[in-house]
């Protein structure tokens, strides 16, 4: 379990505000659709990495029809996740667990999909964290992911100082890669039929959107929730980041890939 969680109560309170409840990631349940899409999960196993509060493990049981297990390093997040399902009747078919970093505690070819919703752009080691995925899925399963990457031509650089200044505002551990990367990674690792798609065009339109609630409509609300100091701080810190998507320094990027039916090595 995490020593010392990194999303703390304010920043909870205000993502669920912002997208939605029980959810840590821009798009709610368009984000699930746009990981599942083309993709039939009904009545298979299904693991969610980096499960958060649950929205989306919720989301493929209830709309989809799978059955979801779903683990994170923060213990609050999986309380929460474990909590929700009780309330919404779902226990039975969405399961949480806390881990350590490292190896997943599953046994290999025991789902049929791995999921991933913003989780691996915080990971550092994410060759390490592709190959668990690869090692759990039994063959001809799928492994689809939304994360937040950096752009080509910052490959092997460091980061601006609109990007330097954003982390700062975050608060959070990021470890960004490339689309190029993801794709490579991907391969070496053995997924075959590698997408990876770069959907920034949407986001950097709904960040701003998100920006306008935060610091009109939703201020109030906010204060509500959080104290002046924080609403602050949150409102300087969706400022930054309007400012990084605007300038294509971050990415949202969805990508996915097929274990072999029969693996080639």
């Amino acid at each position: 379990m995490s020593e010392d969680p990194e999303y703390h109560d304010a920043m909870i309170d205000m993502l669920e505000l912002i997208w939605g409840r029980d959810y840590m990631a821009p798009g709610g349940a368009g984000n699930v659709a746009n990981l599942l899409s083309d993709l039939d999960v009904k009545g298979r196993r299904v693991l969610d990495v980096g499960c958060g509060l649950g929205g989306p493990a919720f989301e493929v049981v209830n709309e989809y029809g799978a059955e979801v297990v779903g683990f994170d390093i923060d213990g609050r997040l999986v309380e929460h996740a474990e909590r929700r399902a009780q309330e919404l009747g779902l226990s039975d078919r969405a399961n949480f667990k806390v881990v350590e970093p490292g190896p997943f505690p599953f046994e290999s070819e025991s789902f049929d999909f791995v999921i991933s919703s913003g989780a691996i752009t915080q990971i550092e080691d994410k060759r390490g964290v592709l190959l668990e995925c690869f090692r759990v899925l039994r063959p001809g399963g799928w492994l689809t992911c939304y994360d937040w990457m950096r752009c080509e031509h910052e490959e092997g650089e460091g980061y601006g100082s609109d990007m330097l200044y954003w982390f700062k505002m975050e608060g959070l551990t990021y470890a960004l890669a490339t689309p190029s990367r993801q794709r490579n990674l991907l391969e070496e690792v053995g997924f075959q039929g590698v997408g990876v798609e770069d959907r920034s065009p949407w986001y950097r339109e709904e960040v701003k959107r998100e920006f306008s609630r935060i610091s009109g409509s939703l201020h109030s609300r906010l204060l509500e929730l959080m104290s002046s100091r924080d609403v602050e701080h949150f409102v300087e810190n969706w400022r930054a980041m309007v400012v990084v998507c605007e300038r294509e320094e971050m990415l949202q990027v969805y990508s996915r890939g097929q274990r072999p039916a029969r693996d080639l090595f």
